[in-house]
């Protein structure tokens, strides 16, 4: 008979068990996060959970766990708490505004402001070290206009998020096959939002996929902005799929440039498999591994 606790598959299930319960240890959690070993090389790897949405979140996280992932992300609050089963944690929150409805217009900040002060202290309790947000669509609306009122929003959160030590991020957005009209579309623009806001705490999402169609020259735009920027997207170019030969970026190159800068925060896996997904998710975090 198989000894359940030396089967690292049962003791697992077994962890899982009593999490659902709410009797797993601070110190039993601590001990599952250390025997989920995290991934060879200098980058802390995470993977968005909306590209598997065919697959229950506990299934993911178990996956993410025995490749060495240490984060699964772009999860809702009541979402975070199913990590701690896995020793995972959740590098970025979701919540705070929509892609389309964003800081650039004042009738949205009463309710981002609301959204961003209960999810900052929520994230603080629960270790969950970043919260997205989005621009919002142009709709005509100039960049200087845009500008000033993104600034004026962030920074009335921006105290909160820094006594707090969580940070807001802003993604950089393609607008030109995924999210057309998308004002924060460029580096460029978004370097100028964080150099009015002026945080620690408030810093860009840098999507290598959606960057790659805006702007390309993936590399030097990341070492020269890379005091702005706080996290990483992957995505293979055409079509936000698998990030190997079938497309155009060159993610070893990429992943090792991040890496030399010193980058401590999360590189997130953020394409859409068409492919066995769980097999392209560990030949991505193989190829990232570096």
């Amino acid at each position: 008979m198989t000894n359940p606790a030396s089967n690292p598959t049962t003791r697992r299930g077994a962890l899982k068990a009593a999490a659902s319960f709410g009797i797993l240890s601070g110190a039993t959690r601590a001990g599952l996060a250390a025997e989920n070993a995290r991934a060879s090389g200098r980058l802390n790897q995470s993977v968005c959970k909306w590209c598997y949405r065919d697959m229950s979140l506990e299934d993911l996280c178990e996956h993410a766990a025995n490749m060495g992932i240490v984060s699964v992300e772009l999860l809702r609050k009541e979402e975070w708490p199913t990590l701690a089963k896995y020793g995972l944690t959740c590098a970025v929150g979701n919540g705070i505004c929509t892609i389309p409805n964003g800081t650039n217009r004042i009738e949205y900040h009463a309710s981002i402001e609301a959204n961003a002060r209960d999810l900052i202290s929520a994230a603080r309790k629960a270790g969950v070290p970043n919260l997205i947000l989005f621009s919002g669509n142009r709709r005509g609306m100039s960049d200087e206009e845009a500008w000033d009122n993104s600034a004026k929003v962030l920074n009335r959160i921006k105290g909160q998020a820094e006594d707090e030590e969580v940070t807001i991020m802003m993604e950089l957005l393609n607008s030109k096959v995924n999210h057309r009209d998308y004002q924060c579309d460029k580096t460029a623009w978004g370097v100028e939002l964080m150099k009015r806001v002026e945080s620690p705490r408030v810093k860009l999402l840098y999507d290598i996929y959606h960057m790659q169609i805006m702007e390309g020259d993936v590399i030097r735009m990341i070492r020269e902005n890379i005091d702005y920027l706080g996290h990483f997207h992957t995505g293979g170019n055409p079509g936000r799929h698998e990030i190997d030969d079938t497309q155009e970026l060159n993610y070893k190159a990429i992943s090792n440039a991040i890496a030399d800068l010193g980058f401590d925060g999360y590189f997130a896996h953020e394409f859409i498999p068409v492919r066995d997904p769980m097999t392209s998710l560990r030949q991505a975090v193989e190829l990232c591994s570096v």
